[in-house]
């Protein structure tokens, strides 16, 4: 947006689209605003913006606008709290011979969004958590074309291809604040809508197949996880064991890390005074960060290939059947602050069950683990189909 376009918008004391603060105090106030632009319940169609450094009545508040402010501010977009990912841009500007922060916050394509599990809205001078129908409206306005896959929905599918014991008793606690799920007395249809598992046409979304459905292989033949255990350093070596990881996403990363964990091997080292030490040939967190996020970044169309995690006796490898997305290339892969989400709601469910803690640092903790437990450097070898990792066994001393 231009310089004076803000200024307008800054002036304006009595838009919708604008809020004002002296500081960045007050964190929550911040994110509750940037989830209430992102839903757009007026249908603006037009961005939201926060401005920092500025009082309610429009007047200079003199706030230094630092560039860890401003580092600070657009970290919200990824520390998981807000779902799914606000599209927001942090700048510093001087407007009005002020210097300020413009968070600039576009209207989500994939309603509703919430912080901490609430959503937020604005209406006019309102700012509050949107009621049963509120949520409803925000459901039926999700923009139906050029959305990601995860959202799409699923031909030939119905309600009963999905768990929904399991979706109610697990996963929508794990979803929705507590004390929203109380108050609200909404169907079943309508929760599924309100997490973007069915569509305003009562039909499953590729998500709700992958999250909560029976059976999500019979509708996407990929989704699953081979893995083999070799017996050598080369694939046509002897197969000491294989499984295929199944099920909906819970079952699937439980599985996986039962695994994983199985065949880690342990080695003790003696030092002076007999004092034991004992060292994983992987260190399990490495190995989580890198197969969940091949799971979370894979693509799941026009490909019946599964997520291959193949083990040597040297090394692990974890194929991903897709390539870099958006920002994401095969030159910057891996670069620290270099993420995007091919299926950004597929995010949010993982976040939700408690697999991912904070977005885009699943390759730093693995190589940060790696490196604390003695491993090799982790390698990628990335082009526009597949990314493949390769892990190396930690030599004994």
């Amino acid at each position: 947006m231009t310089d004076q376009e803000l200024e307008l918008l800054l002036s304006d004391l009595e838009s919708d689209r604008v809020e004002r603060t002296s500081s960045v105090r007050d964190k929550d106030k911040l994110c509750e605003a940037i989830c209430a632009f992102s839903n757009d319940l007026p249908n603006h169609q037009k961005p939201g913006i926060y401005f920092i450094g500025v009082y309610d009545d429009g007047r200079c508040a003199d706030l230094a606008i630092t560039d860890q402010l401003l580092r600070d501010i657009a970290g919200i977009r990824s520390d998981g709290n807000i779902l799914p990912f606000p599209e927001m841009i942090v700048q510093k500007r001087v407007l009005l011979d002020c210097e300020v922060a413009a968070v600039i916050v576009q209207p989500s394509y994939a309603p509703p969004v919430r912080y901490k599990g609430r959503t937020w809205i604005r209406v006019g001078p309102r700012k509050a958590t949107a009621t049963p129908q509120e949520e409803r409206s925000l459901s039926e306005k999700r923009r139906s074309s050029d959305i990601p896959f995860d959202i799409r929905t699923v031909p030939g599918a119905s309600l009963e291809d999905l768990d929904l014991g399991f979706f109610c008793d697990t996963y929508l606690p794990t979803a929705i604040s507590p004390d929203v799920l109380e108050l609200n007395q909404r169907t079943v249809n309508e929760r599924l809508m309100s997490v973007r598992f069915i569509a305003k046409t009562g039909s499953p979304t590729n998500l709700g197949i992958l999250s909560v459905g029976n059976e999500p292989r019979q509708f996407l033949p990929g989704a699953y996880v081979q893995f083999l255990r070799i017996d050598g350093q080369e694939i046509t070596d002897p197969i000491k064991d294989q499984k295929e990881l199944s099920g909906h996403l819970l079952q699937i990363l439980r599985q996986l890390d039962e695994v994983l964990q199985l065949n880690i091997s342990t080695s003790t080292d003696f030092t002076t005074g007999s004092v034991e030490s004992k060292w994983p040939d992987y260190p399990i967190a490495a190995l989580q960060q890198i197969a969940r996020n091949a799971i979370l970044h894979r693509t799941y169309e026009a490909t019946n290939s599964p997520v291959r995690i193949t083990w040597f006796s040297d090394r692990l490898e974890i194929l991903n059947p897709g390539g870099p997305f958006g920002q994401s290339t095969p030159s910057n892969f891996g670069q620290p602050g270099v993420t995007d989400y091919r299926n950004p709601n597929l995010a949010e469910v993982m976040k939700n069950l408690g697999y991912v803690q904070r977005f885009g640092l699943g390759i730093a903790i693995a190589k940060k683990e790696l490196e604390k437990n003695g491993n090799p450097e982790l390698y990628f070898d990335v082009n526009f189909d597949q990314v493949l990792a390769v892990l190396k066994r930690r030599k004994e001393n």
